[in-house]
């Protein structure tokens, strides 16, 4: 049984690190780590600042896994960890989070610069500041405390910061799993703090899998007072948009196992086509968002939308180009009784007096790669669901909170 007193004094030691998660979260910030496929550099100048922080707040045992990739100017993209001995070495226990960030979309939308962090309302804002810092300040300082309180843990702390998670992954954990030496065993407790609700009562042991398509749409540009003389590519790909809704239909199981609990499909980006108003298109591209149950092979998905494709090219005599822009089949979930759940539901109860339940989820974590695996992943964290958003933010009390959640995890026996 874990000792109490211990559990307490870890927790006051937390209490004392505000301050010090505050200014961790506005250098993070202020160092944007955006992929490569979304126009960005990458995370390297991020990880080296964190590292030497690491350093400087008395972590010493660090490895790397980094991934080559010429696309970005330090040509590799970083995967590195930390790590703590414990007293049991047979089970391990991980917290993974990523430091890469999604861009931050349209300036004014935002208050203030999204990468010059600031606290307001006891909050923190920025880009970043709850996807994916939040739980990656709050499991750096649950280890600190233990460091700093002299505390051995149960089990050995593996903190596990990864490259790549915004866009593929596969040059992050995707490439650390598939590196010779296996760094996982199925007796650990592998928790990633990447989704979760504002209560944090949800323990999410499974998720949909990813279908993301690009449609480009060829016809034959002309004069808008002349269509006869052209193929409207805008006309042929808005008519594939609404046939596409068929696929609703076709995938119609229900699941309440996840919020919402169906297939969804939803057109989302959408590029510019002609620059003036009276020329008619050639071509036009748009790209789709599609979460599927895990009951559906995504093979089965794109087989429906090819015929949906055939028959909108015969209509409106067009080519129609599908590519694969993220392909995730859905992973077996983790047991809802897995030792990694309950030492969560544990340990949420204790820190937030709130009884923790094991759910799905549509979006995608680095948990997927890792259930594909046949390792028992946990993702959690209470969080007020920011992400990706304008003025993105976390409150102070959900890293301080969360932190000791993960305390409690490192302590438990």
């Amino acid at each position: 049984m874990m000792d109490e007193k211990i559990f307490e004094k870890i927790s006051r030691r937390i209490d004392a690190y505000r301050d010090e998660m505050i200014d961790l979260q506005k250098a993070l910030t202020a160092v944007p780590a955006v992929g490569p496929v979304n126009g960005g550099d990458g995370e390297m100048l991020k990880a080296q600042m964190l590292k030497k922080r690491l350093v400087e707040m008395g972590f010493t045992s660090f490895r790397h896994f980094d991934a080559p990739d010429e696309t970005v100017s330090s040509g590799l993209r970083p995967n590195f960890l930390t790590s703590l001995k414990g007293n049991n070495e047979t089970r391990r226990i991980w917290i993974i989070t990523h430091l890469d960030i999604v861009p931050p979309g349209e300036l004014n939308l935002w208050s203030a610069d999204p990468y010059a962090a600031y606290v307001k309302d006891d909050c923190v804002y920025g880009r970043g500041t709850e996807d994916n810092q939040q739980d990656m300040v709050a499991s750096i300082f649950a280890a600190k405390a233990l460091m700093d309180e002299g505390v051995v843990p149960a089990s050995s702390i593996y903190l596990f910061f990864v490259a790549d998670e915004e866009t593929s992954g596969g040059k992050g954990l995707y490439h650390v799993l598939d590196l010779p030496e296996k760094i996982f065993s199925p007796d650990d407790w592998i928790v990633v703090p990447d989704s979760g609700n504002p209560e944090g009562s949800l323990i999410e042991i499974a998720e949909k899998g990813i279908l993301w398509l690009g449609f480009k749409t060829t016809g034959k540009q002309c004069h808008g007072s002349k269509p006869q003389l052209g193929i409207n590519a805008f006309s042929a790909a808005s008519s594939l948009v609404t046939k596409l809704t068929k696929l609703r239909k076709i995938f119609d199981a229900v699941d309440p196992l996840f919020d919402p609990p169906v297939c969804t499909f939803e057109p989302t980006k959408k590029e510019a086509n002609v620059g003036n108003i009276n020329t008619i298109p050639g071509e036009d591209i748009f790209y789709m968002d599609c979460r599927i149950l895990p009951q559906y092979d995504l093979s089965d998905v794109l087989s429906e939308i090819e015929k949906i494709k055939r028959k909108i090219e015969k209509k409106f005599n067009v080519s129609i180009a599908i590519t694969r822009e993220q392909y995730v089949q859905p992973a077996r979930p983790t047991p809802a009784d897995a030792p990694v759940v309950r030492a969560l539901q544990k340990a949420v109860d204790r820190v937030y007096r709130v009884r923790a339940f094991a759910g799905g989820v549509g979006a995608g974590t680095v948990a997927a790669y890792l259930r594909k695996r046949n390792f028992p992943a946990a993702v959690w964290s209470k969080n007020n669901m920011k992400a990706h958003q304008p003025d993105e933010n976390c409150p102070v009390n959900n890293m301080i909170g969360n932190a000791k959640v993960f305390a409690h995890l490192f302590l438990q026996p």
